[in-house]
């Protein structure tokens, strides 16, 4: 009947409205989807979509064979009653049409965004600012949500003083990246410049908690900060007391206008310079010189700079030189600022190391003081290393170990500093094996004649240069160097004095540094510096026996004749006795020592089964909390084995259970496991009736579970 007809239909339409709107939906969870900034979220999407699709075009297949294309136009959008018309497959595929688009749109224009970018990049680099910000910008045009666009206006803006549009800038970087360090580093120095303190660290302190490993960074933007507002707090005092016409402070700003009056004799500068040296009572004396301009005076002076800078100076120069460093001292102790302004001035920084190098004492002692101003506190140091090249610093700083007055230990203390930042060491490898080697040998060779304090300081110095790698290589692979070594270990037995004992403990130490290497030099010397140890080991100073065989134990690898003559010697005796004597670090060397010494060699297992009756120190050693002693401990015995009787003597102790311990055991070294299971396994082959103690202690089973850290 017609009016069913007309039901059929009407509710069909009802169906296609309602299956059109579950449609809309899905698309605007798709879109949201697709904007997701989880990658995973994302991921999912795009399958869910292209699934769809997919599916789309089989369901469009098959309505061509079985139905009528009803889709209509709709030309009124307000029209609620044309869309219902609408068909939903058709919605579908404008959308699709549309995002295809519009992604096309988003690649062409970040194409030109990055173009633009890199136009801005070009600008930025020869200074025009203005150009850069107009790239960005234009870039920004392109590509909105673009984070490296805005950080790189950020970085213009501030070059341009327009500290607050960077930081707009940098929080339209964050919307874009909220992990983005760049941003907050560039916001926290437009923070500073603004002097909002607070607001800076804060950037700063966000840096710290996105990457931990930007501690470096972190430290030194936070003491950019303090000192910055530490200045500002020190010349808003200053001009305080100034203001307030205090006598102190009035006569810096007088007596820095002296000294700007042009073409007067260089002892008239000297005597004002003395002059200003003892006005300079605190900080606010030391800020007035800094912002009455007092560290142009070699700039803007030219009679002054001429003196000072003078290759070869006469009584008056040297007395000019001496006071500018007086002076500069006065004002820089406890001063950052200062300190920082005085490195960037051109003819200080050229001159410091010519006056190290002058030969004059006097100017040489005063420049050691300044430089130690810096360099004992990290943020000195760092200035130093940023604003000097120190590539020639430490051989400079070496020939002092000939002076025989303070200058000697003051040089030894800069260098001692200057090991602690790894860029000096860095800048050491460049001068090292052509200028540094050839110095440092000619001082071992002449210790006698040298400042002994100084040349033991200068030795242990070195030594903690080895720890760069590229530095131990070299000084390793230098035979000179190890020829003088050796010559110093011989003039010890012919001198005995403190100083030269304390020359021999450093030289035996950086040995000890340089031996980590493996090279036909070493290989070379090894049986002439095990020689050499074997003789101290009868040294009345402990620390010199324990270094001394701190170093047989990372020789004797490099050779085995080093190891057939130290045996001959009587090492293994020497090293028993010394170790029932000796303290923690001496049984870590001697242990080892012995272990590489039984390893391959029967004499000196035999040496140490009659030495260690019933080992009794090995049995000691075992029961240390220290895993290298013990490991090392358990592989003697091990060894030691195989001379006959040697298991034997041991039936009536406890070794069993000691080295079931250790092979059951958790030590983090796994060679403990293994040389424990080793000696156990080789002492019931010996002597059988040391199963019983085994098998009675379950050991058997334990043994099995360690078989895992043995290799085939």
């Amino acid at each position: 009947p017609p009016a069913l007809a007309m039901l059929t239909e009407a509710d069909q339409e009802q169906e296609d409205f309602q299956r059109f709107l579950r449609r809309v939906d899905d698309i605007a969870n798709l879109v949201q989807g697709l904007n997701s900034a989880d990658p995973a979220v994302k991921e999912r999407t795009i399958a869910e979509a292209e699934k769809r699709l997919h599916d789309q075009e089989t369901s469009r297949e098959e309505e061509s064979k079985t139905t009528v294309n009803r889709t209509v136009i709709n030309t009124q959008a307000s029209d609620v009653a044309n869309a219902k018309a609408v068909n939903a497959d058709g919605f579908l595929a404008i959308l699709e049409k549309d995002a295809k688009e519009r992604a096309k749109q988003r690649k062409r224009n970040e194409h030109l965004a990055n173009a633009l970018k890199e136009k801005g990049n070009d600008a930025f680099r020869k200074g025009d600012y203005v150009v850069a910000i107009q790239r960005y910008t234009e870039g920004l045009e392109k590509l909105k949500d673009k984070q490296e666009l805005y950080t790189n206006r950020a970085q213009a803006y501030l070059k341009m003083h327009e500290c607050e549009k960077a930081i707009t800038d940098c929080e339209w970087a964050l919307k874009c990246n909220e992990k983005c360090i760049k941003a907050y580093f560039l916001m926290g120095k437009a923070h500073l410049a603004l002097r909002h303190y607070s607001e800076s660290r804060q950037c700063y302190e966000k840096i710290l908690q996105i990457d931990p490993q930007k501690e470096t960074l972190f430290k030194d933007c936070m003491n950019k900060v303090n000192l910055e507002e530490k200045r500002m707090k020190d010349e808003e005092r200053a001009m305080k007391e100034v203001q307030s016409g205090k006598l102190a402070a009035l006569s810096i700003k007088e007596m820095l206008q002296k000294l700007d009056r042009p073409d007067q004799n260089i002892l008239y500068y000297t005597g004002g310079i003395r002059l200003l040296t003892g006005a300079m009572k605190d900080c606010t004396e030391q800020t007035l010189f800094r912002t009455n301009n007092g560290f142009s005076i070699l700039k803007d002076n030219e009679i002054v700079r001429r003196g000072f800078c003078a290759e070869r100076k006469n009584a008056a120069e040297v007395d000019l030189s001496v006071s500018l460093l007086f002076l500069w001292q006065a004002v820089c102790t406890g001063n950052e600022e200062n300190q920082h302004l005085l490195l960037t001035q051109p003819d200080v920084n050229a001159q410091l190391p010519k006056l190290l190098s002058s030969g004059v004492s006097e100017i040489q002692k005063e420049t050691l003081a300044l430089i130690s101003l810096y360099s004992e506190n990290e943020n000195g140091r760092r200035l130093l290393v940023r604003h000097q090249d120190l590539t020639k610093w430490l051989q400079i700083l070496m020939m002092f170990v000939k002076s025989t007055d303070a200058r000697a230990s003051s040089a030894m203390n800069i260098l001692s500093d200057l090991t602690k930042e790894e860029r000096f060491k860095t800048q050491c490898r460049v001068m090292l094996s052509t200028g540094v080697l050839p110095l440092f040998t000619q001082l071992l060779t002449s210790a006698k004649l040298v400042n002994q304090a100084a040349l033991a300081h200068c030795i242990g110095i070195m030594g903690n240069l080895c720890a760069d790698v590229v530095i131990r290589m070299q000084m390793a692979e230098c035979k000179e160097c190890w020829q003088a070594c050796l010559k110093l270990v011989d003039e010890c037995f012919d001198v005995s004095t403190p100083k030269y004992q304390e020359c021999l403990f450093a030289v035996l130490g950086l040995m000890m540094n340089l031996l980590p290497e493996s090279n036909v030099i070493i290989q070379y010397f090894a049986v002439d510096i095990s020689g050499r140890c074997m003789s101290l080991l009868r040294d009345k100073d402990g620390r010199i026996v324990t270094r001394a065989i701190g170093v047989l134990s990372r020789i004797l690898p490099a050779s085995s004749s080093a190891v057939e003559e130290v045996v001959k010697g009587g090492v293994v005796k020497k090293i028993i006795k010394v170790l029932k004597a000796g303290g923690h670090i001496t049984s870590n060397y001697g242990i080892k020592t012995l272990s590489i010494c039984t390893r391959s060699n029967r004499q000196a297992q035999e040496d140490l089964v009659k030495s260690d009756k019933r080992f009794s120190l090995l049995l000691k050693l075992l029961d240390s909390e220290n895993e290298m002693i013990v490991g090392n401990a358990a592989f003697c015995l091990g060894q030691c084995l195989a001379v006959p009787g040697a298991a034997t003597s041991l039936l009536n102790s406890n070794v069993v259970m000691i080295l079931l311990k250790h092979a059951g055991g958790d030590a983090t070294r796994t060679s403990v496991q293994e040389n424990a299971a080793i000696a156990l396994g080789k002492l019931c082959v010996a002597e059988s009736r040391h199963i019983f103690q085994l098998r009675k202690l379950n050991g058997l089973a334990i043994l099995n579970s360690s078989m895992k850290f043995i290799h085939s």
